[in-house]
């Protein structure tokens, strides 16, 4: 059940390393190096192993710190060497790459040396690279960064010029053009290179020589670059990467009052460029860098005065709180509002900027929104008060809760993007202080909006990226703010969070949820039952989905804060859910719920779920018919828990509605096509809860509607589809169960012989039918019917079953109904009682009991084969299961009617069927001849060669021993080979095994 239910994606195990203890070994591999780049497999397995070793730390590469100087300094004397040949030069710059790949080039880039004598090395060596090989690009990217820290160095670049005049008369290019073409060659081309001109550009670039002499001449070399280039081309796309990528690093890196005079250039340059229609999703995000850079040149470097600041926070004095507000600590930054504000201008393209970021909060891709609503976050916290809070007043606009309609900017499609742009802005600004607390009351209901949002669109849905960037919101609001703050929306929060931890069908968003809860808890200090609550929802817990559904939530139910909107919320939203496995669990979760509000669901919940049960859409109809089954059966428990009567809890309407869901569906014809494979099973369980629930429908004509509507699932199920047969089957033989055990029974406990001659007799007649699937669905009918209905007709129903069994050629590939025979037979028997002397057509007796085992063990031989593969291994596995129940029936109640050549057969067929080549049907062979082995209450008797069996399997490895493992399981079957009864049905298990296809079987 954990494994069955468990979602793609809640793995949460992971190695956490405490130290870097490869050093030595790494030691080993650098040193060798010179030994090993000439030859290529030595150095490829060395590659190997290096990065084996490295991707090791990729989640924890601040181990790596203390060890990275060494590392560098020890690559780089190979470098350094002049003896190194190229190979091996280029072997030392990949093994630093892979370094600075798991560590990252920013913490990097202090460690490479930057004396003047490094400069000309590295300018050299650059340029002896060519820029086309695709085979040394680490090399490039290394040196470009090792040059952006040389350049750094605090001299004037001319003076490392001397006399530009070389030996043969030509004028050498000065230093400071050598790097500057450089870092234009690597803007323009397609590898990792590009990123490390960048960083070069943005160091070099913003050097006061170089900014008074060449600053302006690069950016027109850029923006001309960047106006003749189209993204509508590779060539265009790789040139416009690299510009937009060295504008962004120089508008980050450089001086305001540097950058200033030539940032509304730039901006109108990236206008015309219109890199909002690009379909090229790295453009768009480098554009939302660039824009966001610009707007913060636009307006001065200063901290808003008027941002919210929280005071000083400790996690003792929240929980001491124990719910009770804790005292506003909130730090009055100015006194005077006139010292606030000071006057200054905001730029007219400052306008333009937010525009642009706030239509980067709609883009389809997650990077440049979450780009996007970092830029508005930074530039909102240097912006007066007043044109913040436009600001914010734009960005509740993108949370528009209407669809699509002809005026509107978000079409349809990008409504989920708007949603979750926003979120994520709203976090930014929440974090920053910038959501000053008049805007709380706002933004809570955008928030609570976006914690259930889920939009069906096609065969799925989106909206889960939204419900999580919900859950940051809300994570990020309990650090910003005073706990006096959200005081009035504390309920509505921490229920909501409850909500999503418990009920979200993504495992991500329940443990966003729990993460924020658990926040709010620490940070806070006034959620209602912080503490138990998390204790129960914490993040491993919230891994497992129907745990959520059926334990955690009845537990969260139990604080009466949380049990009304938990119950709205899965009548409202997930009863109707496009997932049939959530609409399921959710109406499985309604039924534990009720005990903790019996009064809300009889008189609130379920006269509004009586109506959608008959309602337009298939999904809400579905869910609410199996609540409303759920519900019912949940409260007549509990009244008869509590000694009322049955129908303690419902009125005469409610009882009324509940009668009518199958009249009325059956009148607009709603069990036909695709709607009736939901609708049956539906209304079947409705129908088994009903009837387990005792309702007083004794002698009503609805009893005989549900009868048809049995009978009509068990005809129509060659008419559905395949994936829905077993769900239609199993759901329509548990409510015939339910039914006949509550209404078919009198005060006698005798069945009508009118009615009982009436169905069985169809049912019997309906085995013989030339459909397949009926057969199927009556034999388990009859397997599912109780004693009193079977009682004098026991022969008429084994016969029957026992028909179904043979294989005759007009039904040889019938296999799922010879399957359903035999199960139906094991459970007739178990449900008719054993009884030596009785009659046959009451009990299993002495008359009948060599007749019923001769069917079974008639199915063990059954090795029919079509297109599907060994079908008859599904009649094999069921005769074995059947065998054995019927054998320990026996065996508790009369084991003188096991006689010994029966025992002997059942054995021997077992021991074939253990060495069987399919992994599945050997391991079912094996559990059942064990369990018989080993049965103890009392022995099964007559099993030939006891004692050496059990010599051969001690009762001790019963549950260990692996049968579905060939080197397990046939050298314990080949030991039976030893034992004269067991011989002939062991080798000819063998022989069918060795002519598998499977090689490690055959072997």
């Amino acid at each position: 059940e954990e494994g069955k239910n468990q979602e793609p994606g809640v793995g949460t195990t992971r190695n956490i390393l405490e130290s870097f203890t490869e050093s030595q070994e790494v030691r080993g591999l650098i040193g060798n190096l010179k030994g090993v780049f000439g030859d290529l497999v030595m150095r490829e397995m060395t590659m190997e192993k290096f990065i084996g070793i490295m991707d090791k730390y990729q989640e924890q590469p601040h181990l790596l710190d203390r060890h990275l100087e060494w590392m560098m300094n020890s690559l780089l004397d190979i470098v350094r060497d002049n003896g190194s040949p190229p190979p091996l030069v280029h072997l030392a710059f990949k093994f630093l790459y892979i370094i600075t790949k798991v560590r990252g080039y920013k913490l990097f880039l202090p460690l490479f040396p930057h004396e003047v004598g490094d400069l000309q090395p590295v300018l050299d060596m650059l340029a002896e690279q060519n820029p086309k090989d695709s085979e040394t690009w680490e090399t490039r990217y290394m040196l470009l960064l090792w040059l952006s820290m040389i350049c750094l160095i605090p001299f004037d670049l001319a003076r490392f010029d001397g006399n530009i005049i070389s030996e043969e008369g030509l004028a050498r290019m000065p230093t400071m053009d050598r790097i500057l073409k450089i870092a234009k060659c690597y803007l323009v081309v397609s590898d990792k290179a590009r990123d490390a001109a960048a960083v070069l550009v943005s160091k070099f670039i913003v050097r006061p020589d170089v900014r008074q002499k060449r600053m302006a001449d690069f950016l027109d070399w850029t923006l001309s670059m960047l106006s003749k280039s189209s993204f509508q081309t590779m060539e265009g796309t790789v040139v416009m990467n690299g510009m937009l990528q060295a504008l962004a690093q120089l508008f980050k890196h450089g001086k305001r009052e540097d950058c200033l005079p030539y940032a509304a250039t730039v901006l109108e340059c990236l206008d015309n460029c219109k890199l909002s229609e690009s379909n090229q999703m790295v453009l768009r995000k480098l554009g939302m860098k660039l824009v966001q850079r610009l707007g913060l040149t636009f307006v001065k470097p200063k901290v808003a005065k008027w941002r919210y600041q929280r005071g000083c926070r400790s996690l003792a004095a929240n929980l001491q709180a124990q719910g009770s507000v804790v005292q506003n600590r909130m730090v009055t930054v100015a006194a005077n509002e006139a010292d606030d504000e000071e006057e200054y201008d905001i730029p007219g393209e400052i306008e333009n900027v937010v525009e642009q970021l706030l239509v980067g909060l709609k883009d389809k891709d997650t990077i440049v929104r979450w780009s996007a609503a970092k830029g508005i976050g930074r530039i909102t916290g240097r912006l007066p008060k007043e044109l913040a809070d436009d600001v914010i007043g734009s960005l509740l606009d993108c949370f528009s809760l209407n669809k699509t309609c002809l005026c509107s900017k978000i079409s349809f499609q990008e409504t989920d993007n708007a949603w979750h742009g926003g979120c994520l802005a709203l976090a930014e600004l929440g974090r920053r202080g910038l959501l000053l607390p008049s805007r709380i009351s706002d933004v809570v209901p955008v928030i609570l909006k976006a914690l259930t949002y889920d939009e069906k669109r096609g065969a799925c849905s989106v909206g889960s990226n939204v419900r999580d960037a919900a859950c940051y919101v809300c994570w990020a609001f309990a650090r910003a703010y005073d706990p006096t703050e959200l005081i009035p929306f504390i309920n509505q929060i921490s229920s909501a969070l409850v909500i999503a931890a418990v009920f979200d069908r993504d495992v991500n968003c329940r443990r966003a949820a729990s993460a924020a809860f658990q926040e709010n808890v620490g940070r806070q200090g006034t959620f209602p039952h912080g503490i138990d609550i998390l204790t129960a929802a914490d993040y491993f817990a919230v891994g497992n989905r129907v745990n959520c559904y059926l334990t955690i939530s009845v537990y969260i139910a139990g604080f009466p804060e949380y049990t009304q909107p938990m119950i709205d919320h899965l009548v409202n939203m997930k009863i109707n859910h496009w997932d049939s496995v959530i609409r399921e669990l959710s109406t499985k979760a309604l039924h534990n719920l009720t005990p903790r509000a019996p009064e809300y669901m009889a008189n609130v919940v379920l006269p509004r779920l009586l109506p959608l049960s008959v309602g337009t859409d298939l999904h809400t109809r579905h869910g609410a018919i199996l609540a409303c089954a759920e519900i019912t059966h949940a409260l007549c428990k509990l009244a008869e828990e509590n000694n009322r009567s049955v129908t303690y809890y419902f009125n005469e309407k409610s009882l009324e509605g509940l009668k009518q869901i199958h009249q009325e569906l059956c009148s607009r014809q709603l069990y036909r096509g695709l709607g009736g494979e939901l609708m049956r099973p539906a209304v079947c369980t409705l129908i088994e809860k009903l009837s387990l629930s005792k309702m007083p429908f004794r002698g009503d004509p609805i009893i005989g509607g549900w009868q048809w509507l049995i009978n009509d699932s068990l005809r129509s199920l060659p008419l559905v589809s395949s994936g829905a047969r077993q769900h239609i089957k199993e759901s329509a033989v548990s409510a015939l169960a339910a039914l006949c055990n509550e209404y078919y029974i009198n005060e006698e406990g005798e069945a009508d012989p009118a009615l009982q001659d009436e169905l069985v007799t169809q049912y019997v007649s309906e085995l013989q039918n030339t459909e397949e699937m009926i057969r199927c669905g009556f034999s388990r009918a009859l397997g599912a019917l109780p004693r009193f209905l079977l009682k004098g007709r026991l022969q008429q129903v084994l016969e029957g079953l026992k028909k179904v069994t043979l294989i005759s050629p007009a039904d040889v590939s019938f296999a799922e109904a010879r399957r359903d025979a035999l199960i139906a037979i094991a459970k007739v028997c178990q449900t008719i009682g054993v009884k030596g002397e009785g009659s046959q057509e009451e009990y299993v007796c002495k008359d009948n009991v060599a007749q019923i085992y001769a069917t079974l063990l008639s199915g063990v031989t059954d090795y029919t084969t079509d297109s599907r593969g060994d079908v008859g291994g599904w009649v094999r596995e069921a005769a074995m299961t059947s065998l054995m129940e019927v054998t320990l029936l026996l065996v508790q109640n009369e084991a003188e009617l096991i006689n010994a050549n029966i025992c002997k057969q059942i054995m021997c067929w077992l021991a074939q069927q253990s060495a069987e080549k399919i992994d599945k049907f050997r391991a079912h062979a094996g559990s059942v001849f064990l369990t018989l082995l080993h049965f103890d209450h009392p022995p099964v008797p007559h099993i030939p060669h006891r004692e050496e069996l059990e010599r051969i399997f001690p009762r001790s490895e019963k549950e260990t021993l692996n049968w579905n493992a060939a080197s397990e399981a046939f050298p314990r079957i080949t030991q039976l080979l030893g034992l004269p009864t067991y011989q002939y049905y062991v080798l000819l298990g063998l022989s069918v095994s060795v002519g598998g296809l499977t090689e490690t079987t055959v072997r």
